[in-house]
């Protein structure tokens, strides 16, 4: 085989590198799925009547199907089951789920996003991670469902530690701001979820939607603005800015970025 047609044989299957390739130790080696596969337009409208396969109540949520091995091990101790503590709302492509997974491995993490095709990425995605890692990521998972309509039926009162809204769609026609996820209603919900001291997370590059989410969170009364102070504890505060693609999207084009973070009081 000459020169060339040895670099075309490489790049062919990517510089050499099939999808067969083993590690060291003779391993195969776990891709994870490719972005680009999964692609799909950013604006999605949550009032639209989209059929979902959504359960009827909390209670119908088989959560061993998103969690197996954590479901195995509790039934072989006999104990009760593990439940979800973290929702990452609009997760998009499961920069932060998979974050939270990573840093705190004793809480069950749930990516929620309304589009086909990036929620079956992240699902893949965690999917491979559990190969490659074995042992790892057994705690994150994702569902794609419309939260604005859906989210008191996947989960019961009281029982959230952190919801996590970043970089929502910013919806910025004055006509399509009842599509926004932070509203007052909404966060009726989000209240009735969140344990008390529960934590609620939102982020943006857009200023408009900043001082739309904070406006109505400081005028509701079952939240709190957490001092700035006390967030300088809190890790998942800094890192909300950096782990999602639109995070490091805004970090690379040297953009502004507000956060609003409150307690359920």
């Amino acid at each position: 085989m000459g020169d060339e047609d040895e670099r075309k044989r490489k790049r062919g299957n990517g510089g050499g590198q099939s999808r067969d390739q083993k590690n060291m130790d003779g391993k195969d080696i776990v891709k994870l799925p490719r972005k680009g596969k999964y692609r799909q337009r950013a604006h999605s409208n949550p009032l639209l009547d989209v059929h979902f396969d959504v359960p009827t109540k909390p209670s119908d949520v088989d959560w061993s199907t998103y969690f197996p091995e954590l479901y195995a091990q509790a039934a072989e101790k006999q104990q009760p089951p593990p439940r979800v503590d973290f929702v990452d709302v609009g997760c998009g492509f499961g920069g932060m789920t998979i974050k939270l997974a990573e840093e705190f491995p004793d809480k069950l993490v749930v990516g929620m996003e309304i589009r086909q095709k990036v929620s079956e990425y992240v699902k893949q995605r965690i999917l491979a991670l559990r190969k490659r890692e074995p042992g790892k990521y057994t705690n994150a998972a994702s569902i794609r469902s419309n939260t604005m309509k859906h989210l008191v039926q996947y989960f019961e009162k009281g029982q959230l530690e952190k919801m996590f809204f970043l970089f929502p769609d910013p919806h910025f026609k004055t006509s399509n701001h009842r599509r926004r996820i932070i509203q007052t209603t909404l966060l009726d919900e989000y209240a009735y979820l969140l344990k008390s001291g529960g934590v609620l997370y939102t982020i943006t590059d857009v200023e408009d939607l900043a001082c739309w989410m904070r406006e109505r969170l400081e005028q509701h009364p079952l939240f709190q603005r957490i001092p700035d102070d006390e967030l300088a504890k809190d890790p998942v505060a800094t890192f909300i800015e950096t782990v999602t693609e639109e995070g490091k999207k805004v970090k690379t084009n040297g953009g502004s970025t507000w956060k609003a973070i409150f307690r359920r009081v």
